[in-house]
């Protein structure tokens, strides 16, 4: 449901500029000529796990997560390749937070084994490709596609605790790839690009408890993240 109002309000607000924009005199009319140029951008995000659980009828387990909402920043350097193809390398930071319910160990006798609260803060590193269509006036749609590196700031991957002791513990070194869409809108003295894209985990993110039956870890046989990043990037 909050990915589906992501995608809604970002179609929306294209919309509106698009009609606001539609009559105007074409800006920066000589801004793709650049080999390389550079720009920020700002963002919110809210990240979710996809988990696959071994064989319940061994484990038993029940794992559901909480995604909440959280915020983006970051540097852009975008390398012209041809008139329709760039390069662009976007590192930055991003925080969000999650929650990992244990319902099978609702019935422990310590309530707080059911719940983990993820505290995350990831230097974000990727490298995309930007496919974009003619100019047409003041605007130009495009689609993204790349891969990203994610150092984990908060992993917990060398804390000697583990669940047992209420720690929970992922890795620090992830890949992701990531696809997107988006659309350069041309003002008087910058370009303003707004734009949505899926984060998917290629490796496993989970680093197990040192007991290999762990109530919380050994059920899980894969926790990636799984995201929606809503990003305006400013050039």
């Amino acid at each position: 449901m909050i990915k589906k109002g992501f995608l809604f309000g970002f179609f929306l607000m294209i919309s509106a500029t698009f009609f606001a924009q539609r009559d105007r005199v074409e800006n920066l009319p000589t801004f793709d000529d650049r080999k390389i140029h550079y720009g920020f951008y700002l963002g919110i995000n809210q990240n979710d796990f996809k988990l696959n659980l071994r064989n319940s009828n061994v484990f038993n387990a029940d794992i559901s997560v909480e995604p909440t909402y959280g915020f983006n920043v970051g540097l852009i350097a975008e390398l012209r390749l041809h008139k329709n193809l760039s390069l662009r390398l976007e590192p930055g930071l991003v925080s969000n937070s999650k929650n990992i319910i244990f319902n099978h160990l609702n019935t422990s006798a310590n309530p707080q084994d059911s719940i983990r609260e993820i505290g995350s803060t990831y230097l974000h590193f990727p490298v995309v490709f930007k496919f974009s269509t003619d100019r047409y006036k003041n605007f130009r749609p495009y689609l993204l596609a790349g891969v990203s590196y994610d150092y984990n700031f908060s992993s917990n991957e060398a804390n000697q605790d583990d669940n047992s002791a209420g720690q929970f513990r992922m890795q620090t070194s992830n890949f992701m790839y990531e696809v997107g869409i988006g659309i350069d809108i041309y003002l008087n003295f910058f370009k303003f690009s707004p734009s949505i894209r899926g984060v998917f985990a290629i490796n496993n993110e989970l680093k197990y408890d040192d007991d290999p039956n762990s109530r919380w870890t050994a059920p899980i046989n894969f926790m990636g993240t799984r995201g929606v990043f809503l990003n305006f990037a400013f050039e």
